[in-house]
């Protein structure tokens, strides 16, 4: 063997087990990124948990220590399969996690490139902060836990405010008269957490408005059209009906604002009676206001 074929024959075992390495630290990657997308998946799939679980930073610090690998790397699974996976494999485009993450990477890929990827944690802010004063009329739009980023064009049933989780709610301090009415705005998905929020806050379910906002949505099962306001009382309140009906038919506008006509029914059903617009994104007219414009919600 001459200088020539030694050379070849060495620069032939050198990238051979350059291959194995890079071949074995690739499939060592993958398989790591697909156990912690599986793991996102099972968290966020969980109905239970995004309940209960999604937006409690205590209850999401505990999950992540029993499972065994952070709080900080429980954070970056979770956004992992939200940001890169639930769409392709949701939409059929892929069977599985792993087929999704194998389909996203080249060979030079880890976990610490795959985090820098994704938003970084949220920084630890305060609780909610108490309604300040009672009311006898309560108008509240929760930011109920859909398990989505705010977006004002594509995600409408996302709120700007932080979501909470139902837990997170139901200590929520409503400051209502002993003698008050609350109005409850919710969703086709929140439906059953809506009337459980009643009891725990106090009141008696009396009605549900219905809002056909006169555009057809999204949906899985169905196309979504309508939103829903439960109307609960506690005690005896003043109350003063006409011809006010369950339907509020109101094309719907930007994202998240409730119609001009619901308050001003609330106000004509209501006369004389102090009034707070909880989560507001405005303020109106005959209403004191609790959210982001006046910074009273603190998050």
């Amino acid at each position: 063997m001459n200088e020539i074929q030694k050379q070849e024959w060495y620069n032939n075992l050198v990238e051979e087990c350059k291959a194995i390495v890079v071949e074995r630290v690739y499939n060592s990657n993958c398989e790591l990124v697909t156990g912690y997308g599986e793991v996102g998946q099972r968290i966020i799939e969980d109905e239970n948990y995004q309940k209960y679980g999604k937006g409690n930073s205590k209850f999401n610090k505990q999950l992540a220590d029993d499972i065994g690998i952070g709080k900080s790397t429980g954070y970056y699974c979770t956004q992992f399969y939200e940001k890169k996976l639930q769409e392709p494999i949701n939409t059929g485009k892929y069977e599985d996690v792993s087929m999704a993450v194998e389909s996203l990477y080249d060979k030079d890929f880890s976990w610490t490139k795959v985090k820098a990827e994704l938003p970084e944690p949220k920084e630890e802010k305060e609780p909610l902060k108490p309604v300040e004063g009672k009311y006898q009329v309560v108008v509240i739009d929760p930011p109920w836990p859909y398990g989505t980023e705010y977006h004002p064009e594509n995600r409408r049933v996302a709120s700007p405010y932080p979501e909470k989780s139902i837990q997170e709610l139901e200590k929520f301090d409503i400051k209502a008269d002993d003698n008050s009415v609350i109005w409850l705005w919710t969703t086709h998905k929140f439906l059953p957490d809506a009337f459980q929020l009643l009891w725990h806050w106090g009141f008696e379910y009396k009605a549900n408005l219905v809002w056909d906002k006169q555009k057809m949505g999204m949906g899985s099962w169905l196309r979504m059209q309508c939103e829903f306001c439960l109307l609960g009382v506690k005690g005896k309140p003043q109350w003063k009906l006409t011809n006010e009906r369950d339907i509020l038919s109101v094309a719907r506008r930007e994202h998240s604002r409730k119609p001009d006509e619901f308050y001003e029914m609330v106000k004509k059903l209501t006369p004389n009676m102090n009034r707070i617009d909880i989560f507001s994104r405005e303020k109106r007219d005959g209403f004191e206001q609790y959210g982001n414009e006046k910074n009273k919600f603190q998050e």
